[in-house]
C-alpha cells in the first residue's frame, strides 16, 4: 500500500486566500443558502483539473456573507491544488471565521473520476469529539 505523506494531506490548507467580506445582518431565525454549481480545484496528486458542486447552508448571526467577496474567494481554488475534503472544510472555517454564523453546512459533491463520485459535508458548529481511530490488519 503506498500512503501520502503529511505534504500531500496538507496541500492547499496553507494556502493565501482572498477574504469573505460580510454585512450586518438586520433579521433573525431564517437560512441562507449559497450554491456554486461550477467549483474547481487540482488534484494535488494528479496536477489534474477537480470539478464540482459547492453548497453553502448557514443561519447568520449578526453578519451575513457578501456574495461578491465569497465568488472571488472561491474563484482562489481554481488553480490550487488540495484535496476535496480540505477544500470542504477549509471553505468552511473560512465562513465561520468570517461571519460567526448561528450554525452552517458546506457540502461538497464532486465530479466522478475514475468511476467514483464523492460528496464531503461538513459542518459547524464541529464535534468537540475527534475522529475515532480504525485498527488496520
Amino acid at each position: 500500500m503506498v500512503r501520502m505523506g503529511k505534504k500531500e494531506a496538507e496541500a492547499g490548507l496553507k494556502e493565501k486566500l482572498p477574504s469573505i467580506e460580510t454585512f450586518p445582518n438586520q433579521f433573525q431565525d431564517y437560512e441562507i443558502r449559497i450554491e456554486i454549481p461550477e467549483f474547481t480545484s487540482v488534484c494535488p496528486k494528479t496536477g489534474l483539473p477537480d470539478f464540482g458542486a459547492i453548497s453553502i447552508q448557514y443561519v447568520p448571526h449578526k453578519h451575513c456573507l457578501e456574495l461578491k467577496s465569497l465568488k472571488m474567494y472561491i474563484l482562489a481554488y481554481r488553480n490550487m491544488g488540495i484535496f476535496y475534503e480540505n477544500a470542504v472544510n477549509h471553505i468552511l472555517d473560512d465562513i465561520v471565521a468570517a461571519c460567526r454564523p448561528v450554525w452552517a453546512t458546506v457540502r461538497g459533491e464532486f465530479n466522478p473520476r475514475g468511476g467514483m463520485k464523492s460528496v464531503v459535508e461538513a459542518r459547524f458548529p464541529r464535534s468537540q469529539k475527534g475522529p475515532t481511530p480504525t485498527k488496520r490488519r
